[in-house]
Formats: structure tokens, C-alpha cells, sequence
């Protein structure tokens, strides 16, 4: 009995010396010139001492490839005395200071622009902090500060002023008007990462919009002056299942958007409104991908010239036109293939077919409005991005498209970035 007890004790010990687990004896990182090293020790989650796990590892490598200053990273492990592990991450760092501009023009002459400047990576803490001018008739302008890890590796902070200035057609009964439009106000929101796949941001915001007529229909209800004080709260929930490499993108995110609106004055009355983006990328091959953006929208559904969602080249639909109708839901899909035609060590030529197509529920409509003629649109289209693979975002596109709906119109679109 005694043997048999003692068997098994040096069975047990000695199956235990070779089943242990390899630990991490040091974490090291290697290209970092303006990320601070603190920093990305406090964001990942592998750390010296911790047991050595691959799922870690390429999840934490992922980590890095979303941060703005990331180019590219990856990782090594080198084995060191008494079952120990060294883990050498190498990032390849993006340039942050980046101007940007977006221009957008259609077949009906009217253009409208934004400019600026943000810095990503600002103090080497991946923070953001900038500013834009935008001339859409009349003149904006903003400032926006976004530190997703400022207290912790899933606690941030993000605030933000805007004065924007636009000219909006409001339509109701089969006419429109232009009134100038304008929007004064400051958001204050918290960021929580939940887990590396999902994100929340809770917050508010206190501003108010003015509409002042400029020419166009009038009406006895409509009033041709308003200047309301509001106030906002809202909550986005992000989920994100995206491997990056370079210009080539491939999983899933949905982006979920709802706001609660409160008013002072009846005529722009209190509202929900609610929105889903849901993002499929496919790689392709070596130099294909294709992109998908599907994106759900309601609102309450009242009987108002000022209805929330609109049909907009920059926002929705390529080559439609600058806000060319409203309304209280939305249906949208973008799909569009993208193929790398040039890919040398820094710059990338990519080609692109798309097709944007969407619809609305009318004010004070019902849902079949998705199905009417005068609302359907769809704008098959082509363009061109020429990417810098060692700047942030430095995406310039351009993008022609041609609507095959009743009463089509035609336009290019201009951006940095890609459109989805």
C-alpha cells in the first residue's frame, strides 16, 4: 500500500514538472519613438510574470493595431532559463498630426467643404485633441478633445464644442423652404471598454439650434424664425470583431447610437431617435475587400418639416446631393468592392465599385413610405483612394456616383478616409 502511495506521489510530481505552464519572465517593445511605453504597458493585458498564452498575445496585437498611432505590430516570444519566456512587441508607428478635408459637390452646383487639424497621439497617450472650419454657405467650427484611456485601460473621457452654421431645405406639403441653421453647444461624454470585443459611451450635451428663413415656400404653422434651447443624452454601444492589416479590414462591428432630445418649444419638440450601423468586411484574396454598411434608423415619428434624418452625399448616399430630403426613419446600405491596384512600402492606389442605396418613412408617415418610388434611391458609383500606409487615416477618396432612381441626380464626393 505504501509502495503504491509513493508511486503515485512521484507519478503526480513529476507529471506536474513537465505539464507547467511557461511564464513571462519580461515584456519588451521595440519602434516606439513617440507612444509612450507606459502607456502601452497599461493597455495591454500581457504582463511580466503572467503565464505564457498565444490567445493573449494576438488579442493584445490587435489591441495595438486599432490605436490611431499604430501602423502595424506584432509579436515575438524567445525563450529564456527555467521555462521562462521573453515577449518582444514591434509596432510600427503611424505619423498623428494629420490635417484633413472633406469636400462634396453635385450636379445641382451647390459645394460645401471642412477643414482641419487633429493630433492623435497627443503626449504619446494616444489622445485627441482638434479642430475644423467647414464652409457650407455659412461658416463652422469646432474643437474636440477624445482620451479613451485617460484614467485607466477601460475608463476615458471625450468633450467637444461645435458652432455649426449650415443652409437647410425643410420640406412639407410636396414644397420646400431654406432656413439658415444653426447649432451652438458642448458634450461632455464617459468612455467605458466592457471587454476587448465591447464599448460604451454614456453622456450629454446642452446647446441650441436657431433657424432663421431665407427664401422659399412660407406657411402660416411653419415659423420662419426659432431659436430653441435643448438639451441631449446619449448612449452609444460599440461591438467590434475587426482584424487590421494595413488598408485591408476583415469581421464585424455593429454600432448602436439611441438619444433621448428635450426641447423648450413646441415647435421643435421633444424626441427619441435611435440608429444601428452594422459593418461587414471581407478579405479577398490578396488585394481584394469587400465592404458592407447596413444602418437602421427611427425616430418619433412626427408630422414636422424638421425631421431628423437626412439624405446627404457626405452621410449616406454618394452623389444624391447636400441634404436633399428628411425624414423620421431610415433604411441604408452601402456595399462596395475594393482592389489594391499599386501596394509599394508606403503608398497603396486602390479602385473602387460601390452601390448606396436607401429610404425614408415621411414625417407623420408609416413604414410603407419604405416601399414608395419617391423615396427609394440607389446610386451605383466608382472612385479612387490613394492611401499613405504610415499616417493615420491619411485616406484621400474620391468617389463619382449616379443615381438610376426617378428623378436622378449625379455628383462626386471628396473625403479623407474611407466612407465606411
Amino acid at each position: 500500500m505504501f509502495k503504491t502511495y509513493l508511486s503515485l506521489v512521484v507519478l503526480f510530481t513529476f507529471t506536474l514538472g513537465f505539464s507547467q505552464t511557461p511564464t513571462i519572465v519580461d515584456v519588451k517593445f521595440k519602434g516606439t519613438e513617440r507612444i509612450k511605453v507606459s502607456f502601452i504597458k497599461k493597455l495591454i493585458n500581457t504582463k511580466a510574470g503572467s503565464a505564457l498564452d498565444s490567445l493573449q498575445l494576438n488579442e493584445d496585437v490587435i489591441r495595438l493595431k486599432r490605436l490611431p498611432s499604430v501602423s502595424h505590430a506584432y509579436f515575438q516570444t524567445f525563450e529564456t532559463d527555467n521555462n521562462g519566456y521573453d515577449v518582444i512587441f514591434t509596432i510600427e508607428e503611424n505619423f498623428t498630426l494629420i490635417p484633413f478635408a472633406n469636400l462634396f459637390s453635385s450636379s445641382n452646383d451647390d459645394f460645401a467643404f471642412r477643414i482641419g487639424l487633429q493630433e492623435f497621439n497627443l503626449l504619446g497617450k494616444n489622445i485627441t485633441l482638434g479642430g475644423f472650419y467647414q464652409y457650407d454657405v455659412f461658416h463652422s467650427y469646432g474643437l474636440n478633445l477624445r482620451a479613451p484611456y485617460l484614467f485607466s485601460n477601460k475608463v476615458g473621457l471625450s468633450l467637444s464644442y461645435n458652432d455649426f452654421a449650415t443652409q437647410e431645405p425643410v420640406f412639407f406639403n410636396n414644397t420646400s423652404a431654406d432656413y439658415k441653421y444653426r447649432n451652438m453647444g458642448f458634450e461632455v461624454m464617459g468612455l467605458y471598454e466592457l471587454n476587448f470585443k465591447n464599448r460604451v459611451e454614456l453622456g450629454f450635451s446642452i446647446f441650441t439650434e436657431d433657424y432663421q428663413y431665407l427664401s422659399g415656400a412660407t406657411q402660416a404653422d411653419i415659423p420662419q424664425t426659432l431659436n430653441v434651447d435643448k438639451h441631449l443624452f446619449k448612449l452609444i454601444y460599440n461591438y467590434e470583431n475587426i482584424e487590421y492589416h494595413y488598408q485591408y479590414l476583415n469581421g464585424f462591428r455593429s454600432t448602436l447610437n439611441f438619444q433621448y432630445v428635450g426641447s423648450t418649444d413646441e415647435n421643435l419638440p421633444e424626441f427619441l431617435i435611435g440608429f444601428n450601423d452594422f459593418v461587414f468586411y471581407k478579405r479577398i484574396a490578396d488585394k481584394g475587400n469587400w465592404a458592407n454598411r447596413l444602418r437602421l434608423g427611427l425616430a418619433s415619428n412626427m408630422e414636422t418639416p424638421f425631421a431628423p434624418f437626412s439624405v446627404d452625399n457626405n452621410l449616406n448616399i454618394r452623389g444624391v446631393g447636400n441634404t436633399i430630403d428628411r425624414g423620421t426613419a431610415a433604411i441604408v446600405f452601402n456595399t462596395e468592392y475594393r482592389h489594391t491596384l499599386i501596394d509599394k512600402d508606403w503608398f497603396v492606389l486602390q479602385s473602387n465599385l460601390f452601390i448606396d442605396g436607401g429610404s425614408w418613412r415621411n414625417p407623420g408617415g408609416d413604414f410603407s413610405d419604405f416601399g414608395d418610388h419617391e423615396n427609394l434611391r440607389i446610386y451605383p458609383g466608382v472612385g479612387l483612394r490613394f492611401i499613405h500606409k504610415r499616417i493615420f487615416n491619411a485616406i484621400f477618396r474620391i468617389d463619382y456616383g449616379h443615381g438610376i432612381t426617378k428623378n436622378p441626380s449625379r455628383g462626386i464626393v471628396f473625403g479623407i478616409g474611407q466612407y465606411f
